[in-house]
């Protein structure tokens, strides 16, 4: 996880994300604040379960407002593999840094770095665990098209690591693409959290068989749910062997009592308020961890 510096309203990502809302709190200093307080809140929160979570602080040398989301530039695989990936925006490209693969080279078995940022040249975009869910059970990865997401980089990435790739199209309700894959849905073990109306008609069925065929229990969320980032959860496991399914405060109050009780047959939960930078990032639980799947030394 990365520690919010310059966090703030992102007005270069606010054109194709309709998650993002420019509050009155968004005034330089109070808006910066209020996010490191929610998220050392969230740190502290997820260290008391026991979860391991290696924080890193934003660079000093940069203005990234959105460095506090690290899942979209980087990702990290149990086969040892280390990818870097290419972003939309400019202002969210200087988040990548060096210093953080190496920081965690020395604790974990990093055995190759894939840089795919020189693609953004190219206009070929694939904003990492955003972009991409993935099942790492029965390896499958999951990504629906947007300004984020090039579907022929997404098969690439998918052979790079010997995963099954299934491209969809998703919509929200007034037509917008939408953003990031890890909005619409959740994969965890035994289960998917998925925004079924979201995804185009011609794909729904295809995507919801392959999840059910995969043996996934599907649960599924509205458009009103999703809209409060009940699509944006990570499952995580504690020292002591718990699932825990890790969301925000909003998305788990936005849940109905059925679908917890349908979730709480495989995690328990974890859910913290992050409301500055859920409406002022237009992202959530998810996208502020980037998951470590690494071996370690």
């Amino acid at each position: 996880m990365v520690r919010p510096g310059q966090f703030g309203y992102n007005t270069e990502t606010a054109k194709s994300n309709a998650f993002q809302k420019k509050r009155l709190i968004c005034e330089n200093h109070n808006c910066r604040k209020e996010a490191l307080a929610e998220f050392e809140s969230f740190v502290e929160l997820l260290r008391k379960h026991q979860i391991e979570v290696l924080v890193f602080n934003s660079s000093a040398k940069n203005e990234a407002p959105d460095a506090v989301f690290p899942n979209n530039w980087i990702s990290f695989h149990e086969d040892g593999k280390v990818i870097l990936y290419p972003m939309l925006t400019k202002n969210r490209r200087i988040e990548r840094r060096t210093e953080i693969e190496d920081e965690l080279g020395k604790s974990f078995e990093i055995k190759k770095i894939i840089d795919l940022s020189s693609e953004e040249l190219k206009g070929r975009i694939l904003e990492g665990t955003g972009s991409i869910v993935f099942d790492h059970i029965n390896k499958f990865a999951y990504a629906n098209e947007s300004a984020r997401t090039n579907k022929h980089l997404f098969y690439d990435v998918c052979q790079l690591l010997g995963y099954q790739g299934i491209f969809f199209k998703a919509v929200d309700e007034n037509g917008m693409d939408i953003y990031h894959t890890n909005v619409l849905m959740t994969i965890g073990e035994g289960y998917a959290v998925i925004c079924k109306e979201a995804i185009d008609e011609p794909d729904r069925g295809f995507v919801i068989n392959n999840l059910q065929a995969s043996g996934l229990e599907v649960i599924e969320i509205s458009f009103d749910q999703m809209n409060h980032f009940a699509g944006n959860m990570i499952q995580l496991k504690s020292k002591d062997g718990k699932n825990y399914l890790v969301m925000s405060q909003a998305a788990f109050e936005i849940l109905t009592e059925a679908q917890l009780n349908q979730l709480s047959n495989y995690v328990e939960f974890i859910h913290s308020d992050i409301h500055t930078i859920e409406s002022v990032g237009g992202g959530s639980a998810r996208c502020m961890i980037a998951g470590i799947h690494l071996e370690r030394k």
